[in-house]
């Protein structure tokens, strides 16, 4: 099997040297006139019916019979049958044609026509090979199935599977669409480091580096937050980023270690205006994106037509796990009632800290439809205000679908005094062997001290949302380049 590839590859090799020789390099061609796409002459066809047009692409079949043949040319959008004919074409050209491999990409021009049979094609008068493919396309009908090959050759991944192409073709336009409706909100897109030396904003581990010019540690951002914050306290009052977070943790089907955070800050408002702003959000995307606003993901239908549940941490872990932390009032009674329901925690975990291990294990999996969880304990919110009356608790939301954590918010924290006390309990779990903690940000200190307006900030994963509005089951599935363990050479 190998030989047999190993000489269909040196025949390809044989037949570019052949047009070398013959003063025909298709890599010379720089530029190609194209008129039209597959689809658009297709949908067209009654307009288009005997002019002449030209396509450019990708040749995926073809069928050599006698003086004329048929082939197929895949573009962007789709694919369009070629009638390639030896008194159309000219002698030398038809010969050159028969000799093109499926793989090598073509311009086809034409008349536009239908087949006996009522196939839109193009009646070729030339056809020009612009770049020869010297490598083996898989197999047609078995096509790239091998999981791990389609994520590392992502390239042939997108030849092959329509259906791939189509979820990156719709993950652009999520992503635009998002753009669109911020930018009509009169938020304004930003740009920050993601070289930084204090790596905060999040609890996770950061990947470090080392800066030649300057000598010094750097780290790759995990949030995008201190640095709107920033901009914040700089008077922009509406500001957002979408860009790229690392996070040195492990790989699975929702995780990736460089992944895609937008993060949104708007001065004047509270966690009320950001559940409103993404109720909002998240229903015009999908109008947009997907024509309706019900999602079906792996069979399960989510609406975000009907107004989003609204549920506080406490009262969604009593209504799932039977357990009422109001009125636990201890520590101690935390860790009994963990102990009593099999939950398990360790000796730095808060009673807050528990809290959320329970929220974890019995009700994160129930929420399926589009629900924001409202009112964190202190404990897991070091960025985040308390709420007035009652200041174990912080303003804060996270919003789920389909079980997943898709967004996370805050009435942001705007007293220095308390941020710096927050930031000292972090340096603690830090010192305790927490490297999920944060460190203070001292440059982010005097800015809060400057004075931050009352802002609301959320961040949401787009590779999340990418996941769900495309019905693709695997964060890799949305990403075009994903982290995979290097082969051995």
């Amino acid at each position: 099997m190998a030989e047999d590839m190993n000489q269909l590859l040196k025949v390809r090799r044989e037949k570019l040297q052949n047009l070398l020789d013959a003063g025909k390099n298709p890599y010379e061609i720089t530029k190609c006139d194209v008129t039209h796409h597959s689809v658009d002459i297709k949908e067209n066809y009654d307009e288009l019916e005997g002019k002449v047009v030209t396509v450019a692409g990708r040749m995926m079949f073809k069928r050599v019979m006698g003086k004329a043949s048929f082939c197929n040319i895949k573009d962007l959008k789709g694919s369009i049958q070629a009638y390639v004919a030896r008194d159309s074409i000219g002698e030398d050209s038809y010969k050159d044609f028969k000799k093109y491999d499926v793989g090598d990409l073509l311009t086809v021009t034409g008349e536009v026509f239908k087949t006996k049979t009522g196939e839109i094609s193009i009646h070729a008068s030339e056809v020009v090979l612009i770049s020869k493919s010297l490598q083996i396309l898989p197999e047609k009908f078995h096509g790239l199935t091998d999981t791990d090959m389609r994520y590392r050759q992502r390239y042939v991944d997108l030849i092959m599977n329509d259906d791939v192409k189509n979820a990156f073709i719709k993950r652009s336009k999520i992503i635009s669409t998002i753009r669109k409706f911020l930018d009509n909100k009169g938020f304004m897109e930003v740009e920050t480091p993601m070289l930084v030396s204090n790596a905060g904003g999040a609890a996770a581990r950061p990947f470090e580096t080392h800066f030649n010019a300057l000598d010094e540690d750097l780290k790759l951002r995990i949030s995008l937050e201190l640095y709107l914050k920033r901009l914040i306290v700089g008077g922009m009052e509406k500001v957002y980023e979408i860009g790229r977070v690392f996070r040195n943790e492990g790989l699975d089907t929702r995780h990736n270690p460089e992944f895609t955070l937008m993060e949104l800050y708007q001065a004047f408002t509270d966690y009320h205006g950001m559940m409103d702003l993404t109720e909002e959000m998240f229903r015009y995307i999908a109008q947009e994106v997907l024509g309706t606003t019900t999602i079906t993901f792996q069979g399960t239908e989510m609406d975000l037509g009907k107004p989003f549940e609204r549920i506080t941490m406490v009262d969604a872990v009593k209504k799932y796990a039977g357990v009422d932390f109001n009125e636990i009032k201890t520590l101690e009674e935390a860790q009994a009632i963990a102990k009593e329901k099999g939950v398990e925690f360790d000796k730095t975990h808060k009673k807050g800290d528990i809290l959320n291990l329970f929220f974890e294990e019995f009700v994160e999996e129930h929420l399926i439809q589009p629900t924001f969880v409202m009112d964190h304990p202190i404990e897991i919110s070091p960025l985040t205000k308390k709420k007035p009356d009652n200041p174990e608790y912080v303003e804060r939301f996270e919003m789920f679908m389909n079980g997943w954590e898709m967004c996370n918010a805050y009435s942001e924290l705007n007293d220095p005094i308390d941020q710096r006390e927050r930031f000292k309990a972090q340096e603690e779990l830090l010192a305790q062997g927490n490297e999920e903690a944060n460190r203070t940000d001292e440059d982010f200190m005097y800015a809060l001290e400057l004075g931050m307006p009352p802002t609301g900030g959320i961040g949401y994963g787009i590779d999340r949302l990418c996941m769900l509005m495309c019905d693709q089951p695997a964060i890799r599935d949305v990403l075009l380049f994903p982290t995979l363990k290097q082969l051995d050479k």
